[in-house]
């Protein structure tokens, strides 16, 4: 029994690697933000709404990223298989380009400030300045990628993304953002985030024995014996 537990626990960050990265490419929803191609739910679709843009993968590259959650998606809510070549319609990618860069510039800006914060005591005060902006587009980059990369071998960088689309939900939703007149265009966090959060942070391997081992034993004082002589006096 203790060793079927020990076996379980040593290949925590393996499962949890799995279900993240199920999560993110089915596309789960996880919160909901304005983006290029309108309401994104997902890391996956933030990200593909950007790179689309930006031109910076092929576009059967940034297909093939959505196509898993598209077939997902389309048997639940339609009980069909999406085309490949109607997939960019299907996600609203096709006037991406002409779209606003706006929300995406102002999402990317908390990545630099939090960088240099990291780097520099002394630029941490700016962080609360930049009103209205969030980490949600950085985030989602690092969480796409974390997916991919965990897969093959769990690290932290789904943590990091994981966190940096908290924080930046925090700040966008809840910090100073004016409300929303259209409910359906408004910030959002679904459940399924905190299953997310859970796995991201289950994700990371601490080797405990490594800790003990290079922590250093610290002596323990004895009490003196008192010499034979001083109990003759």
């Amino acid at each position: 029994m203790a060793t079927s537990s020990k076996g379980w626990l040593s290949n925590l960050s393996t499962y949890a690697s799995r279900i993240y990265f199920f999560l993110i490419i089915l596309q789960i929803p996880l919160f909901r933000v304005p983006c290029r191609s309108g309401i994104c739910t997902s890391p996956i679709q933030v990200t593909s709404s950007q790179l689309i843009a930006s031109e910076i993968f092929p576009v059967p590259v940034v297909k093939a990223l959505l196509y898993p959650g598209a077939i997902v998606n389309g048997l639940i809510n339609n009980r069909t298989v999406p085309k490949w070549d109607n997939l960019l319609n299907l996600y609203n990618l096709t006037a991406a380009k002409e779209a606003s860069a706006l929300p995406d510039l102002q999402r990317l800006e908390p990545l630099n400030h939090l960088i240099a914060a990291l780097s520099d005591e002394n630029c941490v005060n700016e962080l609360p300045t930049t009103k209205g902006l969030s980490g949600v587009l950085a985030g989602s980059y690092f969480s796409v990628a974390g997916a991919l990369v965990g897969i093959l071998k769990p690290g932290r960088m789904s943590m990091f993304g994981t966190l940096l689309v908290i924080w930046g939900l925090v700040k966008e939703g809840m910090l100073g953002r004016p409300v929303n007149a259209d409910p359906t265009k408004a910030v959002f966090v679904y459940p399924t985030m905190l299953l997310a959060a859970i796995c991201a942070f289950s994700s990371v391997k601490y080797d405990v024995k490594k800790v003990a081992r290079s922590a250093p034993a610290q002596p323990l004082a004895k009490p003196l014996k008192s010499s034979s002589k001083s109990k003759l006096r």
